[in-house]
This record gives C-alpha cells, structure tokens and sequence, in this order.
C-alpha cells in the first residue's frame, strides 16, 4: 500500500464526513435569526393548539356585561372581548388553529401533487409533458373562488374541502418549479449514468430526481404557507 493510499485512509478515519442533512442542520444551528424565528413559531403554535383547552372562558359563550369591553386583566380577558360579548383572546387562539391547519395541509397537497406532477412532466418531456402543462394552463384559467363555488355546489360546506381546494389550486407554481429543475437535472451525468446501468425510469424520478429539488422546493414551502 503506498504512503498516498494510508494518508487517504487515515483522514476518512479522523474527519468521518458528514451528509448534507447534517450539514444543513450545523448550518441552521449556527444562525441566531433563524432559532429565534423557530422559537416564536413555535410558542405561536403552542399557543394556538393549547391555549383554548387552558382558557376559563368557552369560545362561544357570551359575556353580557362585558360586550365591547376593552382588555381587562382582573377579570383575565386579556384582549377585551367584542362586540358579541365575547372573549378576543380564546378567539384569536382558534382562528390560529384553523390557520395553522390550512396552511400545512393545503402546503402537504400541493407539496405531494405538484412535485410528482412536475417531476414527471419534466423527466417525460415531449408531447406528454406539453400536454400535461396545458392542463396546468387551463387550471391556472380558473378563478379560485369560481372553484371553490363549484365545490361547495356540489360538496356542500366542509372544512376539509376548503384545505383540498386551496391545495389542489397551489400545487400549480409548485409543479411549474419542479419542471424547471428537472429539466435541467436529466441532461445531468448521474441521471444518464443510472440511465445506462438500467435503472427504470420511475426509480431515477423518485431517487434522483426529486431529492436534488429539494432546494427550492423547501423554499416555495416556507413562502406558501404563509400564503395559504
């Protein structure tokens, strides 16, 4: 073994490397701003979830004699209470549930329809991907509220519907941006490697493909739950 050969081996041994997950999370854990964000998302969210069930004051339940009452700390309605007699606070903290709620969900719909439907059409290409963006310029035709309507028509008012039509109208611009890279990511030299030893086409989607679009995937994730 020549001296070249025991060098290489000993630095694998003392660096152990570390994969891009890791990597990622130092580098998070080194930004100060983004821990603070993390820890007022987080007592934000904490609040929402659990907040009502510590509250001694129903969501519904109506104070007569403190209708339209500004904030209040010794009777413990801290936000005052509105118009309806209600407590502001107890309310506030609900509607941060549902909005919670409707952003991650309808961000895991488009999440899971727009990658693999921008995946596939870029990898495809062609006429199928053609077509399969026309079908997204015509859904992009739709005025959302017009498509809600139409769901309501037809399904009736439910909550969960609301998180499916949001999601299945966002899934759009992430599906548009999956396209782009992996138009970009099937010219490169891996994928025509793992095309040359055989590998099926669904399998090179799936393990290479997808995870190298991750980047920017991440990012419009971050922008759409606000969004939604």
């Amino acid at each position: 073994m020549s001296e070249s050969d025991v060098a290489v081996q000993e630095l694998a041994k003392a660096g152990g490397g570390r994969s891009l997950w890791q990597d990622a999370w130092r580098r998070l854990f080194r930004n100060r701003a983004a821990i603070a964000s993390m820890a007022v998302l987080t007592l934000i969210t904490l609040a929402s979830v659990f907040g009502p069930l510590l509250s001694p004051h129903p969501v519904d339940k109506i104070y007569w004699d403190l209708i339209g009452s500004p904030p209040d700390w010794q009777n413990g309605f801290y936000f005052g209470a509105d118009a309806n007699g209600r407590d502001l606070l107890v309310r506030t903290l609900y509607g941060g549930r549902i909005s919670l709620l409707v952003g991650l969900v309808a961000t895991l719909v488009a999440l899971l329809v727009g990658v693999s439907y921008g995946a596939i059409s870029g990898y495809v290409g062609g006429r199928i991907d053609n077509l399969m963006m026309r079908f997204v310029d015509i859904l992009y035709a739709i005025p959302f509220m017009f498509f809600v309507i139409l769901l309501m028509v037809f399904f009736g008012r439910n909550i969960i519907l609301i998180f499916l039509a949001i999601g299945g109208v966002e899934w759009l611009d992430m599906a548009r941006i999956v396209r782009g890279q992996t138009l970009s990511l099937r010219e490169k030299e891996f994928v025509e490697a793992a095309v040359a030893s055989g590998v099926r086409g669904a399998a090179i989607v799936r393990r290479h493909v997808i995870p190298n679009t991750l980047g920017p995937v991440m990012v419009y994730m971050t922008l759409l739950v606000p969004k939604v």
